[in-house]
């Protein structure tokens, strides 16, 4: 739990970093407007942006780091032009308070209107961008004032804030549109590509079916000779009994032969690329799992948090193992009034590291001996006898460390929620 806070909150830390630096830089183009002493940015409209794009991301703490940055840096260049360094901190001042009062009326914003609503919240963050130069205004003369009640400055503040706004909507359109067109033509190659799997794979479930009926035939036949052995009935058919059944066993064998031969083609098909690279592959998985939780009706909060990306050819066994996982988390908070599941990915050495936790139920001390043996679980309804295994923590187990020489270790507690922490060297998951 705390090495998955301090990842999150060193990623958040490098966000904002990254947003006051570029927001400062860009601050430094500017226009200038027909009011004395004042000058409007464009920098606004890519703190709006960033403030869209990165929902983890508080806008008002950001703000305000924002514009010291921006302070800060205004004052540098006044001063490294020639200007006097005290000048330049009375003259540019009142600049921290605009774009923190536009940071506080963004986070209301985004309170108030979905992120996916742009339209709605364009008439929001204009008056948001109105009322900030507005502050700032008042700030820079604040004892006079006649900006309250002078027409053409407000005038021209509501056209700048529409003007900005308006950049700034068309942006996050743009922004939108652009994720859209990229997730549909993704989606319509994957869709073929499923589209041709699922054919194939009828063809393999036919076989699948067919060894089924061969196996109820073989399991009747070798009950029907125990009894015949049991009773000492028909003894000189014994033998020849015997070997018919370990025949037809042989042939069950070399049909379920052709049928993993037949589903390792099709897993394994050349067909748009052999592997995916990772964040594709969690991001499959993102939307799998919400609407998974969707589907069931729970409150349940999920974060992906990836900090690498490489293309692998191990993806379906990656698939196999977290989807396994994170379905077992979803049934661990079973009846939690606000459950949380976190997945998260770092680099340590030579492996790839990846964490899943949850806040569930957690295991008993007693339990986690057998947690990783074949056949076990914890999930059986007890009114029809039957056990929801999932994959099966025993194959997962042997996934990692069988396939892909990896290790797996797990940290619970009753009522305490679970870790799983899993270790796959760099060079397994990223050969080719």
């Amino acid at each position: 739990m705390e090495q998955i806070k301090r990842a999150k909150n060193r990623d958040m830390f490098k966000k904002m970093i990254f947003v006051v630096l570029i927001v400062s830089l860009s601050s430094q183009i500017y226009l200038d407007l027909f009011i004395a002493n004042f000058r409007i940015s464009f920098a606004i409209i890519l703190f709006g942006v960033f403030m869209y794009s990165f929902e983890e991301l508080n806008s008002v703490i950001t703000g305000a780091y924002t514009s010291i940055g921006v302070y800060i840096l205004r004052v540098f260049v006044h001063t490294t032009r020639g200007g006097k360094m005290v000048d330049g901190m009375q003259f540019y001042f009142p600049e921290i308070f605009f774009y923190f009062s536009y940071a506080v009326f963004f986070y209301l914003v985004l309170k108030k209107v979905s992120r996916r609503n742009i339209n709605r919240m364009f008439i929001y963050i204009v008056f948001s961008d109105f009322f900030a130069n507005f502050i700032e205004l008042l700030i820079r003369d604040i004892n006079n004032i006649k900006p309250l009640y002078n027409y053409h400055i407000k005038w021209t503040l509501f056209i700048v804030a529409i003007v900005r706004t308006v950049i700034l909507w068309l942006s996050l359109n743009f922004i939108k549109y652009y994720k859209m067109l990229l997730l549909k033509e993704e989606h319509e190659n994957r869709y073929r590509k499923l589209l041709l799997m699922t054919a194939r794979l009828k063809t393999e479930t036919y076989w699948m079916k067919k060894t089924m009926d061969s196996l109820e035939k073989v399991m009747a036949e070798a009950y029907d000779l125990f009894e015949k052995i049991t009773l000492d009935k028909e003894r000189e058919l014994w033998a020849s009994r015997a070997v018919n059944i370990a025949k037809n066993v042989h042939e069950i064998k070399k049909e379920y032969g052709i049928v993993v031969r037949g589903v390792e083609e099709v897993t394994s098909s050349p067909d748009e690329g052999r592997g995916m690279y990772f964040k594709d592959l969690i991001n499959i998985l993102e939307i799998s799992m919400k609407n998974e939780i969707k589907y069931k009706e729970k409150d349940i909060g999920v974060e992906f948090k990836i900090r690498n990306n490489f293309y692998t050819e191990k993806h379906y066994f990656l698939m196999s193992i977290f989807r396994n996982l994170l379905m077992n988390a979803i049934e661990a908070l079973e009846g939690k009034e606000k459950g949380f599941i976190y997945f998260h990915q770092d680099k340590e050495g030579e492996n790839y590291i990846f964490i899943i936790e949850d806040n569930g139920c957690g295991i008993k001390e007693i339990d986690k001996e057998y947690i990783f043996s074949p056949g076990y679980s914890t999930k059986i309804n007890y009114g029809t006898g039957e056990i929801n295994r999932g994959l099966g923590l025993s194959i997962v187990k042997h996934i990692i460390e069988g396939e892909l020489k990896g290790k797996i270790t797990i940290s619970s507690g009753e009522n305490k929620g679970t870790t799983f922490n899993i270790a796959i060297p760099k060079k397994v998951l990223e050969e080719e």
